[in-house]
């Protein structure tokens, strides 16, 4: 049982961290790239960055039971669970705080798109934001990575 939970760890590290840098850095700027529309480019890629923060609380949330059934309270000393803790704390406040307030601007907007309306500058503003807080993800998730067997140690 013990080598299952460990291959579903470094799973759940490869498919959260992986996804990231997948998603951020490869499909959306190939979908605005590709696509004429930068709207519809926008709505697949806003799906695709929900979708990934969704695997990501779900793989943190296995990550912390990991640990904490590994090491039980001496987790709290392990720097990588604060590591697992900081970046889920990062994917909530993203998912539950910037996205839904950047939706509310896009409906705010309608019909027109958002990027031509009078909530522009507001929704360019946390859209940077949101840019910013996935590329800290995103380096954390790299930092993760290489420390994924301090876990298992």
């Amino acid at each position: 049982m013990r080598r299952v939970s460990e291959a579903l760890y470094l799973t759940a590290i490869t498919l959260w961290v992986g996804g990231m840098w997948a998603i951020g850095y490869l499909a959306a700027p190939v979908l605005f790239a590709s696509l004429g529309d930068r709207q519809l480019a926008g709505i697949v890629a806003g799906k695709l960055f929900a979708l990934i923060g969704w695997i990501g609380l779900g793989a943190a949330a296995y990550l912390l039971a990991f640990l904490f059934g590994r090491w039980g309270g001496q987790a709290l000393r392990r720097s990588v669970f604060w590591l697992v803790l900081l970046m889920a704390a990062l994917v909530a406040a993203s998912q539950f705080g910037i996205q839904p307030l950047m939706a509310q601007l896009k409906a705010d907007a309608w019909p027109r798109d958002v990027m031509e309306s009078v909530v522009r500058d507001r929704f360019a503003a946390w859209h940077g934001i949101s840019s910013i807080l996935y590329l800290v993800q995103s380096l954390l998730g790299l930092w993760l990575v290489v420390w994924s067997g301090r876990g298992l140690r």
